[in-house]
């Protein structure tokens, strides 16, 4: 009796070792492999396009539960500034941000946002890029996949002495790049083409006696320790694009690329918000802390200003046409999804 007990007892213990053995050997869920992205850019971490990097970032990160981890390099770090889209087609980053302006020949099309039509905010001049750039999808960008569109706010001009008129600005030497150096040149000043990072000590030197960009400069690179005057344009506006490698973004899971789809818009219209908001701040901390001034023209003098322009919209639209682009209908379109978007 007592051996037929131990006998019950060995079997029971050796069929539940046999049941736990078995459910070690059954495999488990596997767990999604982390998905690493090099992000480069090229303007150092306090500017605007780092920041917006940085939201996207957390929001893609966010969104995809932890799935897709992104490393940032900003301040020219992986690519830099002109060999950026190259840098991305070729691999040498998954994803990077570029401004067209420094390229206008390659981005003609986008480019034409930078034409003097009136765009009147950041915000604005983002959507539209972002829809002139949907209508026409620009072969300049078909190696690559767009994640996002932005621009900047509308240049003003940053000086040394005061600009009020045409005379005072005839001559002067303004640090400008893409559409602008038209711009200016229209106005009789001359532009002189550098990367913005060489703009404070070209300033120190007096190569330069000022520059013609978006405002937050003025607080994000100091320029308002040295820039006493802004006169207030509001014309050119900057394209950017987040470009990525395409085999990169063919390789990721289709829930990845749902999340990164939606977030073109919408990152579209948060950095032209965020831009505008600092621009804003950037302005009032200049006034306060450097006493900057802050130049108005009259109407009658802007209109002066205005009307010189024209031409370079009508030089665009020929050499445009020249290229196969349908020139007059971007420039409409552009009319048209400003007046869209400002509403």
């Amino acid at each position: 009796m007592k051996k037929r007990n131990l006998s019950r007892i060995f079997m029971c213990t050796a069929m539940a070792l046999a049941l736990v053995f078995s459910a070690l050997c059954i495999p488990g869920p596997v767990a999604a492999k982390t998905v690493q992205l090099n992000y480069a850019n090229f303007p150092p971490a306090p500017t605007f396009p780092c920041v917006q990097m940085e939201r996207w970032k957390k929001e893609v990160e966010k969104r995809t539960n932890g799935q897709v981890r992104i490393n940032t390099f900003p301040g020219g770090t992986l690519l830099g500034a002109k060999n950026m889209m190259d840098g991305v087609i070729s691999g040498q980053a998954d994803i990077g941000c570029l401004c067209m302006a420094y390229q206008p020949g390659r981005f003609m099309l986008t480019n034409a946002t930078s034409l003097p039509l009136g765009i009147p905010s950041a915000k604005v001049g983002s959507l539209v890029l972002w829809d002139l750039y949907n209508k026409y999808q620009p072969k300049s960008f078909a190696k690559v996949k767009v994640l996002t569109m932005f621009t900047t706010a509308p240049a003003n001009i940053m000086s040394e002495k005061p600009v009020k008129t045409l005379v005072d600005l005839r001559g002067m030497d303004l640090r400008a790049s893409g559409g602008a150096a038209q711009i200016l040149s229209a106005w009789g000043a001359n532009q002189v083409g550098m990367p913005m990072s060489a703009t404070p000590e070209a300033l120190q030197k007096g190569v330069v006696q000022g520059l013609f960009s978006s405002l937050e400069v003025m607080k994000d690179l100091k320029f308002a320790e040295i820039c006493k005057h802004v006169t207030m344009t509001d014309t050119v506006i900057y394209p950017f694009a987040v470009v990525m490698n395409m085999d990169r973004w063919n390789a990721l899971p289709d829930d990845v690329k749902k999340v990164m789809t939606e977030l073109g818009e919408e990152q579209a219209m948060w950095t032209g918000e965020y831009m505008d908001s600092h621009v804003t701040e950037s302005v009032e901390w200049s006034k306060t802390t450097h006493q900057v001034e802050i130049i108005t023209l009259s109407d009658a003098e802007k209109a002066k200003w205005n009307a010189l322009l024209q031409p370079i919209t009508d030089k665009w639209v020929g050499e445009a046409k020249a290229k196969g682009l349908p020139a007059a209908a971007i420039v409409e379109d552009i009319k048209a999804f400003t007046q869209k978007r400002a509403q």
